[in-house]
């Protein structure tokens, strides 16, 4: 197997080589932009910023105070990308360019059996996709705490910290690789199966956001709030922005039956309608793992799938 993993090296160093490259500049723009965001917390401009998605003002001008994350923003964003960019330019030809140039009989017929083949290439690419997109999530990871769930910052629930965060980014670009390696295999031209990794990657990373902002995989909490007191502070929560109110036979009406803050004229309304409580639907904070597991199951549990598919059509593809 040594000699097929050195060729299998040789094959895919200029891709490693352009991952590798790619992660280190966005480690120096990480490394920089941090810099600059932990001069202005410790400037104490923020000082007086509590928790909560209400944004802090200047005490001067009024005007909300907000650090400098669009560059963050970016990262996750790249991250989320990854299973499209990785399926498609490094899964689809792993497998599909050989085919397509038949210099897999040369190598074959040289003592190599379709599984050392197959292995060889693929355990190579999963190692290096497994490292260089675990270290792109750490890097945001990184760059993220600072500001992280702070209005002046970046909000676990925004799409671009949900899903280009955590362990979900490697079990996404594993099943990018897992997809191209597939569709290569199957495909009679490496362009065709690009095109084909391009579709059912990007289709199924749009399906997983859709799910997010659905809520359809994790539900949202209903809290409950007395109409005669303030309601607790919103926090860190991921309100679905449905607020209501609740009637003694716990039916719920639209908020706007009472559009009033808490106090006097909110308590009369209530108990003129007959209403006993208030409540709105959120997540809280630490739905933010639950998010990041299922997903992580959902695409792990896919790539290791089309791996499968992929071993048991070698024989008859090769």
């Amino acid at each position: 197997m040594k000699g097929s993993f050195w060729l299998a090296w040789r094959q895919q160093r200029v891709a490693a080589g352009i991952g590798a490259a790619a992660l280190l500049a966005t480690a120096a723009i990480a490394a920089y932009y941090r810099s600059g965001m932990l001069d202005a917390l410790h400037s104490g401009l923020f000082d007086h910023c509590a928790t909560g998605p209400l944004y802090c003002t200047r005490s001067d001008t009024g005007l909300p105070l907000l650090l400098d994350v669009e560059p963050l923003k970016y990262l996750g964003a790249l991250n989320i990308a990854l299973p499209v960019v990785i399926g498609v330019f490094w899964g689809a030809p792993l497998l599909g360019r050989d085919r397509e140039l038949g210099t897999h009989r040369m190598v074959l017929a040289q003592g190599m059996s379709p599984g050392q083949w197959f292995v060889s290439r693929f355990a190579l690419a999963a190692a290096i996709t497994t490292a260089l997109s675990g270290l792109a999530a750490g890097v945001f990871a990184w760059w993220w705490r600072p500001a992280a769930d702070r209005s002046y910052g970046l909000f676990w629930y925004d799409n671009t910290a949900l899903s280009g965060s955590g362990p979900r980014v490697v079990a996404a670009a594993l099943f990018g690789l897992a997809a191209g390696t597939l569709l290569g295999l199957l495909a009679r031209r490496v362009l065709a199966a690009m095109g084909l990794t391009l579709l059912a990657t990007g289709v199924l990373t749009l399906l997983l956001e859709w799910t997010h902002r659905a809520r359809l995989l994790i539900p949202p909490h209903t809290y409950v709030s007395a109409g005669s007191i303030p309601k607790p502070p919103m926090g860190e929560k991921w309100s679905t922005g449905n607020y209501g109110l609740i009637t003694a036979a716990s039916r719920h009406d639209d908020v706007l039956n009472c559009p009033y803050p808490s106090g006097t004229q909110l308590k009369e309304c209530m108990s003129a309608h007959g209403y006993v409580a208030r409540f709105y639907e959120a997540n809280p904070a630490g739905d933010y793992w639950t998010f990041q597991w299922i997903d992580t199951a959902v695409l792990g549990g896919l790539a290791a799938l089309l791996t499968l598919l992929t071993v048991l059509l070698l024989r008859r593809r090769v």
